[in-house]
């Protein structure tokens, strides 16, 4: 799909859009209901940007996510219910006009991937790490807080499901955004993963987080 130069942004706390992932979203700011709708008539693309969390004023983050409006349901009230289906990464250039919403141009983010080698190396580990993470107990984390949306709770599913999913991709740059959007709680990590380009050097972020957090998870007393 051939992008805009110039989208509009929604600036929210703690959010990533991944390329693959699915973001549910319940809009019912005016401002995010009008670009919502703008969008609907046009491209059906909407941006999702991270708010950055060194400043109070609204500020996205430089590299976001765009989605396709793959559903919209708008509720009597004005307000409506989506899902984004993540596209690609894009970073945010100069912004066109601010109000009633934000519209920033935007840029292609491309992923570089020059060491095969390195790259299978760091997926090895990953699936080591993922065996174990689901080993501790897992549930899906909902991404959600911010100006203008809520989002779904976390879902339980099996193990073996899981892992089973992950077998069927071949490419590792989308395991390693699966993953991050699954696995990452931390809202700070799944950023830096979303603004990464170089592949091995993502996959050795995501790695350290996933190693981090079975360590602290071991540490933890049973329930």
């Amino acid at each position: 799909m051939e992008l805009p130069d110039q989208i509009g942004v929604m600036i929210l706390q703690g959010a990533t859009l991944f390329p693959q992932s699915m973001l549910p979203l319940y809009v019912f700011e005016p401002r995010y209901r009008r670009m919502l709708q703008d969008a609907l008539d046009s491209h059906r693309l909407f941006c999702v940007a991270m708010q950055r969390p060194t400043t109070s004023r609204e500020s996205p983050e430089s590299v976001a996510g765009i989605g396709l409006i793959r559903a919209s349901v708008r509720h009597d009230n004005g307000t409506s219910h989506l899902i984004l289906q993540g596209l690609t990464r894009v970073r945010l250039d100069k912004t066109v006009r601010y109000k009633p919403y934000r519209i920033h141009r935007i840029a292609p983010q491309p992923t570089i991937a020059d060491e095969k080698k390195a790259v299978d190396n760091q997926m090895d580990q990953l699936r080591q790490l993922i065996e174990r993470r689901l080993e501790l107990g897992f549930c899906f984390p909902g991404q959600g807080g911010g100006s203008g949306i809520k989002s779904g709770t976390s879902t339980v599913v099996k193990p073996k499901d899981i892992l089973r999913y992950l077998d069927t991709l071949a490419d590792p740059e989308q395991v390693a955004d699966m993953v991050a959007c699954s696995f990452l709680t931390d809202a700070g990590e799944r950023q830096i993963i979303l603004e990464t380009s170089d592949l091995e050097l993502r996959l050795r972020h995501l790695t350290r987080y996933l190693a981090r957090e079975i360590r602290r998870l071991e540490k933890e007393p049973p329930q």
